[in-house]
């Protein structure tokens, strides 16, 4: 509170200070007392009525910059690796690995000789990512999750159906050949290898030693609510904690950003300087399993992000084969 001033103190009538004042002929005419006290209360309203309009443009000045926030993105993102708009031939960002290495047994021609991320727009073509893009839909057509993530693993038969899974080739039997053609699994393989080739060059290592492993996984993400934990893709995570088998992640994005959904950037994570990829159809995201690559995607806002996760082991022991249609 404001400290109040006080006026002097009122002298008896009859006393000898009321007598001087009336000698002296400063008397108060009357209206100018009310006049005095309006002239002292008018600054006070002003600075009052100017504090309100400034406390009012704070917080509609924040107000915007939340909103605009959360149009921009999140998380402090404050570099681009590839936009949307870019066509990459290759770019790669070398990282120093983490400490993680230290402990994992190596592999001849496989283990680590450098840590980063790459991406590139010149492994897949966008015709290739439309047709594969074509399997998910196909596949995902025969179930999808009630929440916004769903998942279709044509090597393990996994398909998000309501708040579960279910083996597709179990559950739909010889239904699943006339959803699927020996061209959509031809076509699923040698876009497997490509990605494979592209990984091996990027880190200099023999393609034949990585081996793919799992889940290897179609995903389709929308904006719908979460219904389980299955649905909440958005957290933080290390593949090779989250998976133990990974150790080179792959990602081929088979929708655009911006096009065909908002939000579902990938992101990742690093002290006061986040890193951002856009999806693009036909562009391949790919590094390092360690936590030496923390990432994250971004909530989708609205339409649909189609995009598969390919994954490598160098222990052949953690391997699979590609899948098969009979």
């Amino acid at each position: 509170m404001a400290p109040q001033r006080r006026g002097a103190p009122k002298a008896p009538e009859g006393s000898g200070a009321a007598e001087r004042r009336r000698q002296s002929g400063y008397q108060i005419a009357p209206g100018a007392r009310e006049r005095c006290t309006k002239s002292i209360r008018a600054p006070r309203d002003v600075r009052k009525k100017w504090l309100r309009v400034a406390v009012l443009g704070s917080c509609t000045a924040l107000a915007a910059c939340l909103f605009w926030g959360s149009l921009g993105g999140d998380d402090g993102i404050t570099e681009v690796l590839a936009h949307r708009s870019e066509i990459l031939p290759g770019r790669f960002i070398e990282v120093p690995c983490s400490e993680d290495y230290d402990s994992h047994r190596r592999f001849e021609g496989c283990s680590l000789r450098k840590c980063g991320r790459g991406i590139s727009d010149a492994v897949i073509t966008r015709d290739e990512a439309r047709r594969i893009r074509s399997i998910a839909e196909k596949g995902l057509s025969l179930g999808g999750s009630d929440g916004g993530a769903s998942i279709l693993d044509l090597h393990s038969g996994a398909l998000s159906v309501g708040k579960h899974f279910v083996n597709l080739y179990r559950y739909f039997g010889d239904k699943i050949q006339t959803i699927f053609s020996e061209e959509d699994f031809q076509l699923y393989r040698d876009v497997r290898q490509k990605v494979q080739l592209a990984i091996a060059q990027a880190f200099g290592i023999s393609a034949s030693s990585l081996h793919l492993t799992k889940p290897t996984f179609f995903s389709r993400i929308n904006s719908t609510e979460a219904r389980t934990a299955h649905d909440e893709y958005w957290h933080a995570h290390v593949d090779k904690v989250t998976y133990g088998s990974f150790d080179y992640t792959s990602l081929l994005y088979l929708s655009d950003y911006l096009d065909d959904f908002g939000g579902g950037r990938f992101v990742f994570m690093e002290e006061g300087a986040n890193k951002t990829v856009e999806p693009r159809a036909g562009r391949v995201s790919f590094f390092t399993s360690g936590s030496e690559n923390l990432h994250r995607v971004e909530k989708v806002h609205w339409g649909t992000r189609y995009a598969i996760t390919i994954a490598f082991s160098c222990n052949p022991d953690h391997g699979i084969s590609d899948p098969t249609l009979t």
